[in-house]
């Protein structure tokens, strides 16, 4: 337990105040803690970071903080599971939009959704600080905190890609009889070297060199899923 924890007094849902008086500026801060922790759980990591530290970053006391989180894991699993919850939004925006284009030919259609889901990551640059940091730490960060970002970014987010390529399929010459397997390839060919180049969009990659990647990229999951017949990609 650090002196911080040890000092912790009750949490707000057990605020001793009297029900009936109002308590003004607790969303505030609440919001202005979890803005502050994700800059400092970002910029430090998980193990890193202190209580201390976030509090400074957020202008309040580390008292303000323990009225409501209950510690340091806690507020690193909101932080986490919001920011996530931001960014699959965006993600899904984007798939939403590409639903509502006029149909075009497979390669066009996935060119420009590829460029479109590696948007967030230059619209989400705290987020993105905080995945490396979640990579890099791994193994000391709490299971259940891991899970939960899985659950509320990542594997929301391809369940839906893999729910719009089977869509696409519908209604182009495309072949996708494992949709999920399908999101799997199309990410690791039009987005992971740019993910892992960038470092998660921290040193971004010319316009042009995004694009070539992403044009192979297209190609390759054409060739494994168009029909012999109807020809090579273009």
């Amino acid at each position: 337990m650090t002196p911080d924890e040890a000092d912790a007094p009750a949490r707000a849902d057990q605020d001793p105040r009297p029900a009936g008086r109002p308590r003004r500026g607790l969303a505030e801060k609440r919001a202005a803690i979890l803005r502050a922790a994700l800059t400092v759980f970002g910029r430090d990591g998980y193990t890193r970071a202190g209580i201390d530290t976030i509090a400074k970053e957020a202008g309040v006391s580390t008292r303000t903080i323990y009225n409501h989180f209950s510690g340091k894991e806690e507020l690193f699993r909101v932080v986490v599971e919001e920011s996530s919850v931001r960014v699959r939004e965006a993600q899904l925006d984007v798939l939403r939009r590409h639903r509502e284009r006029p149909g075009g030919e497979p390669a066009a259609e996935l060119t420009a959704l590829a460029r479109a889901w590696l948007e967030p990551m230059t619209t989400f640059p705290d987020h993105f600080a905080l995945v490396r940091q979640i990579g890099a730490e791994a193994a000391h960060i709490p299971r259940e905190v891991l899970e939960a970002w899985q659950e509320a970014g990542p594997h929301a987010t391809h369940r839906a890609l893999a729910g719009h390529l089977a869509e696409l399929a519908g209604r182009t010459a495309l072949e996708l009889p494992d949709p999920a397997r399908a999101a799997t390839h199309f990410t690791l060919l039009t987005a992971t070297e740019v993910v892992n180049r960038t470092y998660y969009g921290a040193f971004p990659l010319p316009a042009a060199e995004v694009d070539a990647i992403i044009a192979a990229g297209v190609r390759t999951f054409l060739h494994g899923h168009l029909p012999r017949e109807a020809g090579p990609p273009r």
